[in-house]
């Protein structure tokens, strides 16, 4: 923070959150707005409140500039990821992963499994962002065929993808979790399974209660009806399992994000190419740009494959960058800091360090949508009072996981709440309560703090 900038009290913080939640909250969920609007005119606002306070634009550029930094990276990926949609469609691996689990999935248990089944992948690539867009994206037109709710499946795609990413020891968040408790990254993934299993439990029995309802009649013409038109139109063969398992190969190597999402696309348009080999360089190029465009003659199996290209991940960009921009000034203007400030003093029990943790991390993702720094910011500012008790740091990375992490996917105008609103064509507020993972691991983590159940000590 600039030294021309005053600290400001902790009412005077909590008086702009509550503002700012208030104006944003109210018009997504009350007028049902996009959150690209309010968040434009909340930056407004902040701005007219730091100069009334005499904060230069200087500094003003420089909280706008410092947020937008941070997802530099993340936007990068979840371009290419746009492109690796459209790829996949149009090489026929998504189309293929249709038809295998329409033969493979048990209609009365497809809620769960598509839970399990991402969660299983989640786990073996370490990104949430990854599972959702491939095999949660193909498990979605499935779910949508099958007349399932799409609010329900997109809530079990996005737990099942959420406990993979958040349990995998090659994903971003589970090695920053452990990275800034300074705690032994297995010994942090173990210590989670106190409040992930009951939550994969609870979360299973709910997905099998909700998805057991369903008509089946005329499911199965309906289904061989779909499978005979994806074969006729996509080329689908051994070779579509090869992008997967590249992919899985990838991960296995820990081969950076940007690296295998490029590689990736490459094959697939190379599997794409040996099948219609007629196909101009031109269409390649829209496909890249503007997503591949489905005409099989079946309305719903159209709109469903009609997607991805880097034009389709625009506005989920537009949205990202104006979140960290209003991310990026509340902490240069020192607005986080005083409203983190009476979390992390005097803190004594397990419960309340733990609790503090978990409400930090909430905070955090609401005010800047961002998943890393809702882990960072909390993690820093009230390490030094765990430091300070008997709590070994598994205790303070699993508090900082099952907040910071999984809540991002909830908050409408955070970057995987908006990244998976677009991906999966459901509102973030549809399918967050049937986010049951999400929604359970902080309610689990606060328990674990009030009981001492799975809260672990340092050794004398």
């Amino acid at each position: 923070m600039s030294k021309k900038i005053k600290s400001i009290s902790f009412l005077e913080a909590l008086l702009i959150f509550t503002i700012m939640i208030v104006l944003i909250g109210s018009s997504v969920i009350k007028f049902g707005l996009s959150p690209v609007s309010p968040i434009i005119l909340t930056i407004s606002l902040l701005i007219v409140w730091a100069r009334i306070r005499r904060i230069t634009w200087k500094d003003i550029h420089v909280g706008l500039e410092d947020g937008v930094k941070t997802g530099i990276v993340p936007i990068f990926i979840f371009l290419l990821i746009g492109a690796l949609i459209s790829s996949w469609i149009a090489a026929g691996i998504i189309p293929a992963m249709m038809i295998t689990g329409f033969k493979l999935v048990n209609i009365n248990f497809f809620v769960p499994s598509t839970f399990l089944v991402c969660a299983i992948i989640g786990t073996s690539i370490g990104s949430a962002f990854t599972t959702a867009s491939t095999v949660g994206l193909a498990l979605m037109g499935m779910g949508i065929t099958l007349g399932f709710n799409p609010a329900l499946v997109a809530g079990a795609i996005i737990s099942g993808a959420v406990f993979g990413d958040k349990m995998s020891p090659l994903s971003d968040s589970t090695n920053l979790s452990a990275a800034i408790a300074g705690a032994d990254l297995f010994k942090h993934i173990r210590n989670m399974m106190w409040t992930t299993i009951p939550a994969l439990a609870i979360s299973s029995i709910l997905f099998f209660w909700l998805g057991r309802n369903i008509s089946t009649s005329g499911t199965t013409d309906t289904i061989e009806q779909l499978t005979t038109t994806l074969n006729q139109h996509f080329s689908i063969g051994w070779w579509s399992a090869i992008p997967l398992i590249f992919m899985l190969g990838c991960s296995l190597f820990k081969v950076p994000a940007i690296a295998t999402l490029l590689s990736n696309i490459m094959i697939s348009f190379i599997i794409f190419l040996i099948q219609k080999p007629q196909t101009k360089l031109s269409e390649v190029a829209s496909i890249i740009e503007n997503g591949f465009v489905s005409q099989t003659g079946v309305p719903d199996l159209d709109t469903l494959l009609s997607r991805g290209g880097l034009a389709s991940m625009l506005g989920s960009v537009s949205l990202i960058i104006l979140t960290l921009a209003l991310g990026g000034m509340l902490m240069h203007f020192g607005i986080i800091e005083a409203l983190m400030k009476p979390l992390t003093t005097k803190l004594v029990s397990t419960a309340s360090l733990v609790i503090a943790t978990v409400i930090g991390g909430m905070m955090t993702n609401i005010m800047i949508g961002e998943q890393y720094l809702a882990i960072i910011l909390p993690g820093k500012a009230i390490k030094p009072s765990f430091d300070k008790s008997n709590l070994d740091p598994v205790v303070l990375s699993r508090a900082l996981e099952d907040s910071g992490a999984v809540l991002n996917a909830l908050v409408p105008w955070g970057v995987t709440g908006v990244f998976m609103a677009n991906t999966l064509g459901v509102p973030t507020l549809s399918y967050l309560p049937f986010s049951f993972f999400n929604l359970l691991c902080p309610v689990l983590s606060i328990l674990s703090g009030l009981t001492g159940i799975g809260i672990k000590m340092k050794k004398q």
